[in-house]
């Protein structure tokens, strides 16, 4: 499905930032860091942060299996949402200062993962989706971190974005006021690697490492 819209996904407000096709809405996902997953569990909301990762059309959250939330989630109607901050928008009046952004909103329904070839993709998209080539590197997952660990499944097929670029949009009137206006980017970047200090001195930090 090339086209991810739907009445529940729709943008009402301001729908010209709305976006429903599966390029811009994976490109998204792939680039947060983590989601944000609403569900409601004992007939209360709750909305969680946590890690996710996309494998084609399906997406992958994570976490212990003792997590009352992954537990809710099976056969769940679930919102997941990614934000993607870009900058501060500054406008000549405080009405029209804003935010530039880029986020989605998924629909669907959650299907733990109980299959084992699938639980490892999951998880090694999780692991390429922080660093990738790590899992070629590091220990795989034991049987008993695998019993202990909860994989949930997503089918991306109900989804749109909002995406704002751009300068400020002020009333024509207040354009001849002086006041400064315009965008302060904000960016997410990646600092300098910090070595474990119970690293044997003798390994080197690996090429993949320095890419990332």
């Amino acid at each position: 499905m090339d086209n991810l819209k739907s009445q529940r996904t729709t943008v009402k407000r301001i729908p010209d930032r709305g976006k429903y096709d599966t390029k811009t809405i994976n490109a998204i996902i792939d680039e947060a860091m983590i989601c944000h997953v609403g569900f409601v569990f004992n007939e209360i909301p709750y909305v969680i942060p946590t890690i996710h990762a996309r494998n084609d059309k399906t997406l992958y959250l994570h976490g212990s299996a003792a997590s009352r939330m992954l537990k809710a989630l099976d056969r769940s109607n679930l919102c997941v949402t990614m934000t993607l901050m870009d900058g501060i928008v500054l406008a000549r009046s405080l009405f029209h200062h804003s935010m530039n952004y880029r986020s989605v909103v998924l629909l669907g329904e959650g299907r733990i993962v109980d299959e084992k070839e699938e639980k490892l993709t999951a998880l090694k998209a999780v692991s390429d989706h922080l660093i990738p080539e790590r899992w070629e590197d590091a220990r795989k997952p034991s049987e008993k971190e695998m019993n202990a660990t909860t994989v949930v499944a997503i089918r991306i097929e109900e989804a749109s974005a909002k995406i704002r670029t751009g300068p400020p949009g002020d009333d024509e009137e207040d354009y001849a006021l002086p006041v400064w206006a315009g965008v302060m980017p904000i960016y997410q970047s990646k600092g300098e690697l910090i070595p474990d200090p119970r690293l044997d001195p003798g390994i080197v930090m690996p090429e993949y490492l320095k890419r990332s």
